[in-house]
């Protein structure tokens, strides 16, 4: 038995057709298929020889379908349609899909996303999609590649590999900070920044200032507090000059470096339970989210580097 896939008109003949049957032109038809209009018009007659009937009549400058023209463009052209919007489905699932890499918003914001643009001019071709949420995720559950997380050593960073260590220490802008550090006592003169947000003591002033011998007492308060319940609100406020803030200088580095906040390191306070982690999703990676992780981890020691620098050379 013959295969009848075999009998059918070639498709583009069938294209021409379609084309010319919705301009109800062959000038029109082939512009739009960027084909001459000899071309085109050898198209049709080729779909007609084929099936054996006319498909237009022509008179003068002007086209019409035939009954047996309307029969395939009503049959052909919403087949046409389905064709290309499948095709464009399927042209889309083969593209690169984006590195999703999830992180807090204060990590997003004040360390990674200002180290981006390098990453980008490395590698234009990777996509990348930072979510960012303050919960934990599940990697496999919620479709993220990578995840940075605040957290200290425990079940949920099991298999992770931590990026560098917490150091936090009072951060100001620079012309506040020139009364504000001249001695431990002239922070209770100032607005001290605080965080809503209950992650760890030593992100709050009360913790901070009893590690410092810095209690306050009645006759001892701070001259007003401000209170945030998102970090990058918190260190955006102390850049913008409206009080001191508790910085946790690894992720605020590069601020330090171009003079956009000033920080008292001499004063800082290691913090031995939370460290920064990187977590993989399970499951073979693909090569652009390899690529991406090794980017991390070279900043991530560059971060650790920089940060051992600038506490040596504060001591």
């Amino acid at each position: 038995m013959q295969n009848r896939l075999v009998t059918l008109p070639p498709l583009d003949a069938l294209r021409g057709f379609v084309a010319a049957a919705r301009r109800m032109s062959i000038t029109a038809a082939a512009d739009d298929l960027c084909l001459t209009q000899s071309a085109v018009s050898r198209q049709i007659q080729a779909l007609e020889e084929r099936l054996g009937t006319p498909l237009f009549t022509r008179r003068n400058r002007a086209i019409a379908l035939t009954p047996a023209g309307e029969q395939l463009f009503q049959l052909a052209s919403p087949w046409m349609d389905k064709l290309l919007d499948l095709a464009d489905t399927l042209r889309q699932d083969r593209r690169v899909r984006p590195v999703t890499v999830s992180a807090s918003i204060g990590v997003a914001s004040l360390w990674m996303l200002p180290r981006l643009g390098e990453f980008q001019a490395v590698h234009p071709h990777i996509d990348v999609r930072v979510a960012t949420s303050n919960r934990l995720l599940d990697l496999e559950r919620d479709g993220v590649d990578l995840a940075i997380r605040y957290s200290p050593a425990s079940p949920a960073t099991q298999g992770g590999l931590k990026l560098f260590d917490e150091v936090v220490a009072p951060v100001a802008s620079p012309a506040l900070a020139a009364s504000a550090f001249r001695k431990p006592a002239a922070l209770l003169e100032q607005v001290l920044l605080d965080l809503d947000e209950r992650v760890g003591p030593w992100l709050h002033w009360e913790y901070w200032l009893k590690a410092q011998g810095l209690e306050q007492t009645p006759a001892r308060r701070p001259k007003g507090r401000l209170h945030f319940n998102q970090y990058d609100q918190l260190i955006n406020a102390a850049a913008g000059g409206h009080g001191v803030a508790l910085g946790r200088l690894p992720l605020l580095l590069p601020m330090l470096r171009d003079g956009t906040l000033a920080a008292r390191l001499d004063l800082s306070l290691q913090v031995d339970d939370y460290r920064y982690w990187l977590m993989e999703a399970p499951g073979q990676q693909r090569a652009e989210v390899a690529a991406f992780r090794d980017w991390l981890i070279e900043q991530a020691a560059q971060t650790a580097q920089d940060l051992a620098q600038a506490l040596a050379g504060a001591a």
